[in-house]
């Protein structure tokens, strides 16, 4: 017999997989579409999300967040200039528990798999299906958002992000640590809990010395880290295999729209998550844009009058204009600071280092920006 469903998601991914859960709650019924025969990933995924406060509440609320081991809280966060510039935060001074958890990828897909298998109202599937609203949730290569016309406006930065982990000599400290050089942004960031010695690194370099550092052994490319992280935390050890990837800043030009009609109704369509929007990962941010992309769409959809569809263009509309204004607003800081400390002149160097020395000052702004990444605004 036949299902009818209020609602298709295509891609099953975190930020799919998290509207799913949000709409099914409202009892909607939704149809999850994941791609047929995945295959199993040749190596470990050393990927690790930075959530923030507003993210963590989200998936708290759906049964989703993974346990302590798998989601270390950020105590202090250092931010270091290529010269003597700094900017340091501290969990205390802005009176929170963390300023941001560090959550190993697989946990977080293993828990939020848990909660769609035992919801009733999503019902996973190989194919879209016929409903009222289809929301993209593919991902930046997302093939359907081209199907539905959607120009995606890519500027692609001269950077790859080189992704690994490490065992260190000396624990973490619950410390996000972050080192900004012409060697590109290198970023380490805690796991394994309050007195791990293990980190995430997220290193952005140059494209053209990517295959250069892809190609070292791992005690050679651990001592480059080593280097670049100035020795913080003493000898480093590789323990797991190196992924990378392009960086980019990326946005749809729509963020919704009328699909074709199915009698008469019409089919319209939403994007979400990074199938919208692409941001440099130097703040960190990407996933929680997503996440917060998934709960803003479900909260537009539950407060609509009774007689609207939940394909209704006025509501979706709504969605877009606001969630592309924080994207927008985020896009712009990101792009700014990875501009900046892209040019190697010397009054480039003493303008960024002056002004970091500057913001570590501020008091109010720096606080502001603070809760602003930790979805406290």
């Amino acid at each position: 017999m036949a299902q009818n469903f209020d609602i298709c998601i295509r891609g099953a991914g975190i930020v799919g997989k998290t509207l799913a859960l949000l709409l099914a709650r409202d009892r909607l019924k939704v149809a999850l579409v994941q791609a047929p025969g995945t295959p199993s990933p040749a190596v470990a995924d050393v990927r690790a999300y930075a959530l923030n406060m507003a993210s963590r509440q989200l998936l708290e609320s759906l049964r989703s967040w993974p346990d302590a081991e798998h989601a270390t809280a950020v105590k202090h966060m250092q931010v270091l200039g290529d010269r003597d510039g700094a900017v340091h935060f501290d969990a205390a001074d802005q009176r929170v528990d963390a300023l941001a958890w560090i959550v190993d990828v697989p946990a977080l897909e293993a828990r939020l798999a848990e909660a769609v298998r035992y919801q009733p109202q999503v019902e996973v599937v190989d194919a879209p299906v016929s409903a009222a609203l289809t929301v993209v949730c593919e991902g930046r290569a997302s093939s359907t958002r081209a199907e539905f016309g959607v120009d995606f406006d890519v500027t692609p930065y001269a950077q790859h992000a080189v992704a690994t982990r490490l065992r260190c000599e000396r624990p973490h400290g619950q410390t996000a640590r972050q080192w900004f050089s012409a060697d590109g942004i290198l970023a380490f960031l805690p796991l394994e809990g309050a007195e791990g010695n293990s980190v995430a690194v997220v290193w952005s370099v140059m494209q053209d010395h990517v295959d250069s550092l892809m190609g070292l052994s791992p005690e050679a490319f651990a001592e480059k880290l080593r280097a670049a992280s100035q020795g913080d935390l003493g000898a480093l050890t590789l323990c797991a295999e190196r992924a990378t990837w392009p960086l980019q800043l990326a946005t749809a030009s729509r963020w919704c729209g009328m699909g074709p009609a199915a009698g008469k109704n019409p089919r319209n369509w939403a994007l979400a998550g990074d199938a919208a929007h692409n941001v440099h990962p130097l703040a960190g941010q990407g996933l929680n844009l997503g996440l917060a992309d998934a709960q803003a769409l479900a909260d537009v959809l539950q407060r609509r009058d009774y007689w609207r569809s939940v394909g209704d263009l006025r509501l979706l509309r709504r969605y877009e204009r606001e969630r592309k204004a924080a994207v927008l607003a985020m896009g712009l800081a990101t792009d700014g600071l990875q501009q900046l400390f892209s040019r190697q002149e010397g009054p480039w160097q003493s303008l960024r280092n002056l002004g970091m020395k500057g913001f570590e000052r501020s008091g109010w702004l720096k606080t502001f920006v603070a809760r602003q990444a930790m979805g406290m605004n």
